[in-house]
């Protein structure tokens, strides 16, 4: 079984969605594209099927990513990511505590599409790729569940200690700070500690995250069913 490495594990949980196979056949910029099996993801709760439409909404739900002629590139790096989603939506799906509420939903979605230059544009790339209102609704509930889960799992146990934070501080945050604003007085400790934990929260809850990962892809059986896209 081929390893995936997760590539900064955070930024794709905000910036893309859980895609699941709805339908056999989408349409891409007015050509047919029949529908393919590409991979399958057991955790040993379930199978997820991944398919090239799983592949595309994908894409499509992420701004500035080219729709016409996709690359090898990013067909893969869209692949690495369903992945890893399947892999933590199945462990999701067992804390029902969690389950993410309508409003929650409503407001994820209205997150997304502001990440598009506009409404109008987001709603044609939904459309090209063959995308319902109900199926985007599923994708974006799904999508919470996944960033709930980390939350209870990573973020609710991370604690930053405060020689962590004066470190942090010391080495990194006042000499970066003296390279971007030089002659400029450096703000005091106090006044940087709220930014500074929040770094270090993140990159505790990333560092986490991608070794639940790469524990999650031992235990999984993943089988790639397409031999160009893998």
């Amino acid at each position: 079984m081929r390893k995936l490495r997760p590539q900064n594990f955070r930024l794709l949980v905000i910036s893309s969605v859980f895609l699941l196979p709805f339908s056999l056949c989408q349409v891409l910029k007015a050509q047919e594209v029949v529908d393919k099996m590409v991979a399958t993801v057991n955790s040993g709760v379930r199978t997820d099927l991944i398919t090239y439409s799983d592949i595309l909404w994908q894409m499509a739900l992420q701004p500035d990513t080219p729709l016409s002629n996709p690359s090898a590139e990013n067909l893969n790096a869209s692949l690495r990511l369903i992945i890893n989603q399947r892999l933590i939506l199945q462990e999701a799906e067992k804390l029902p505590t969690i389950a993410p509420t309508d409003e929650e939903v409503r407001t994820e979605l209205a997150t997304l599409i502001k990440q598009f230059p506009s409404s109008t544009e987001f709603q044609q790339r939904v459309e090209r790729v063959g995308l319902s209102a109900e199926q985007l609704r599923e994708i974006v509930r799904q999508r919470v569940a996944i960033q709930k889960y980390l939350d209870f799992r990573f973020r609710s146990f991370t604690v930053i200690t405060e020689q962590e934070i004066a470190a942090y501080y010391t080495d990194i945050w006042v000499p970066r700070r003296r390279r971007q604003t030089p002659g400029v007085i450096v703000p005091a400790l106090e006044k940087a500690r709220a930014e500074i934990e929040t770094i270090l929260t993140e990159s505790k809850i990333e560092s986490d995250t991608d070794a639940f990962l790469d524990e999650a892809r031992e235990r999984a059986e993943i089988v790639y069913l397409d031999p160009v896209i893998k």
